[in-house]
């Protein structure tokens, strides 16, 4: 990370931003992932908005949000 900048990265730091990634299936990928990662942040949940998310901490402690669009609205809102 030298090339950025001495220090324009610290691991284990990051308390504002959550990576996000749609998957196809959320309940699928928590199945995956429940066999490499004990500690949740939220299991799969349907959100008011018409997502489906899991919650998880990558080994830095990003917070990561893998999502699907389920609700009639979500779905049309991210298939543009």
């Amino acid at each position: 990370m030298d090339t950025f900048g001495a220090g324009a990265a610290r691991p284990a730091d990051n308390h504002s931003a959550i990576i996000e990634f749609r998957v196809d299936d959320v309940d699928q990928e928590y199945e995956r992932l429940e066999k490499v990662i004990s500690d949740f942040v939220q299991r799969p949940t349907t959100q008011p908005w018409g997502n489906r998310s899991l919650l998880f901490r990558d080994p830095d402690g990003n917070l990561i949000n893998f999502f699907t669009p389920v609700s009639a609205e979500a779905i049309k809102k991210y298939d543009r």
